[in-house]
């Protein structure tokens, strides 16, 4: 197999490990990242440029937003035509577009890829969904076969600019879906005193079952670590990707039912106190009588206090007043 130089800017967990599987097969790598602390092998973009022999392959693995607009922009000036910049990290693929633009107008070829397979990427490989010209990934062809896993998949040129982050934001909406109805399966296990071992009907479903997968594996290894998540807190952030799968969802007319919910149940996970559920329990109180539960530091109001005696309400014969 061929090997090539490249740039890597960002060391972080992704970009570290990376390098690492790139030099491991004999590729030269050169690395970049604004921490002192990080192992890099330069001080500057500007020196990594010049260390790179042309056409220079420089890669961008930094978090989306301005880190990457930054990066991509500096780049364009000190590259030249010919170069060519990957933006490997979690990119919006509207962003995509908007940088394959600026740099064609110096030369300077973009391609965008997502990439998956965290800190497991290492040793067993990366998915890999790139989008731009064949021309330019052509050139990274020996990059992306290192960096694959072994076998025939694990790669797939999705396209032009921007359908490799395109591609990766769905398989991360994707993933939100498959982890959601994996925590609710195993929170309805939870709630049953029927299933005495809820982590060995986990691990049971490894093997031989429709719904085994890696975030199966994922899910017994954390289960294996405590047992019944008991030292966890019930919060989930969200990286992006899965709003703008929902986002694009809505722009093109597609009904994502399943990853919506799955996104929003995220959000629900970050509150305390749902705003929303308590105009649910107050409207219950109000039609229907149903007991409410007292704020922290409040007293808990009773059926007449809560609106029992406005007009058309029904009050339970059984209430007690406070």
């Amino acid at each position: 197999m061929a090997t090539v130089t490249l740039g890597m800017v960002g060391l972080g967990r992704m970009g570290a490990n990376m390098a690492e599987r790139l030099r491991r097969a004999g590729h030269t790598i050169v690395g970049y990242d604004r921490s002192a602390q990080s192992p890099r092998d330069v001080e500057s973009l500007e020196e990594l440029v010049k260390a790179l022999p042309t056409p220079r392959l420089v890669w961008v693995m930094v978090p989306a937003g301005p880190p990457t607009y930054e990066t991509i922009d500096a780049l364009g000036g000190l590259l030249e035509p010919g170069d060519v910049v990957v933006d490997g990290g979690n990119s919006r693929y509207t962003d995509d577009i908007r940088h394959a633009e600026d740099l064609a107008k110096k030369g300077i070829g973009f391609v965008d890829c997502g990439v998956s397979g965290g800190v497991w990427g290492l040793t067993e490989g990366y998915g890999l969904m790139c989008g731009g010209d064949d021309e330019h990934v052509g050139l990274l062809m020996p990059v992306f076969e290192t960096l694959k896993p072994t076998g025939d998949t694990g790669f797939v040129h999705a396209g032009a600019v921007g359908a490799g982050h395109f591609a990766k934001m769905v398989h991360n909406g994707i993933e939100y879906g498959l982890m959601q109805a994996y925590a609710e399966g195993w929170e309805l296990l939870e709630a049953t005193d029927l299933v005495t071992d809820v982590r060995e009907v986990f691990r049971s479903w490894q093997s031989g079952t429709v719904i085994r997968s890696w975030l199966l594996d994922l899910a017994v290894r954390a289960l294996d670590a405590d047992e019944h998540l008991g030292a966890l807190r019930g919060y989930a952030e969200d990286s992006g990707e899965g709003r703008w799968t929902v986002q694009a969802a809505v722009d093109h007319a597609v009904p994502l039912p399943v990853i919506t919910a799955a996104l929003f149940a995220r959000f629900a996970s970050r509150q305390d106190d749902s705003p929303s559920m308590k105009m649910i329990a107050a409207l219950r109180n109000q039609f229907g009588g149903h007991p409410v539960t007292a704020a922290a530091g409040m007293v808990e109001k009773g059926v007449g206090e809560a609106g029992a005696d406005a007009p058309g309400a029904e009050p339970d014969p059984g209430a007690t007043k406070r």
